[in-house]
């Protein structure tokens, strides 16, 4: 079983506490990779579109008549190979981007990242955190004090107004 650090308001750690046996998984960078890029390719919209020949507006006339003309045979104006025609295969907003993953996967994966931020020491636990105002200074101050300079993310079982408006601008 792992133990982690409780902190106090002031930054001073009071206590260690038990993690369940979960939170020390075998870290899976292949899984965590597979999942996020399946939820990187979920969140895309595929908007790049190119007409062809057949969406291209006008050409419904043949240009001018098969033979006897000298020039080339045409039946189309909005061909790819005219300036103004369609494209030959260019890209289509109907392209599905989507990756389906399953629910243990997903799961897997979150623990798995939950695991290497334990074993990191990445996951700072507080006792009590209140703010008498939702000024940004006092929070920075003490994020300063645990965590020095690196990234965090707080997670809080209430939503507390004070903490959530001064943390926005960290």
């Amino acid at each position: 079983m792992a133990a982690i650090n409780v902190y106090n308001q002031k930054g001073e750690i009071i206590e260690q506490m038990e993690l369940p046996e979960f939170l020390t998984a075998q870290w899976k960078p292949d899984l965590v990779h597979q999942v996020v890029k399946s939820i990187m390719a979920n969140r895309r919209k595929p908007v790049a579109h190119t007409k062809t020949r057949a969406e291209v507006s006008g050409g419904g006339k043949k240009p001018w008549r098969q033979k006897g003309t000298g020039r080339s045979r045409h039946g189309s104006i909005r061909s790819p190979l005219w300036k103004g025609g369609g494209t030959t295969f260019g890209p289509r907003s109907e392209k599905i981007y989507t990756e389906k993953i399953n629910k243990k996967m997903l799961r897997a994966a979150l623990i798995s990242v939950l695991s290497k931020k334990v074993l990191d020491g990445e996951i700072k636990i507080f006792d009590t955190l209140e703010l008498a105002s939702n000024k940004t200074k006092p929070l920075a101050v003490l994020l300063q004090k645990i965590i020095n300079n690196k990234s965090a993310v707080l997670l809080f079982p209430e939503n507390n107004k004070n903490i959530r408006l001064a943390s926005r601008n960290l």
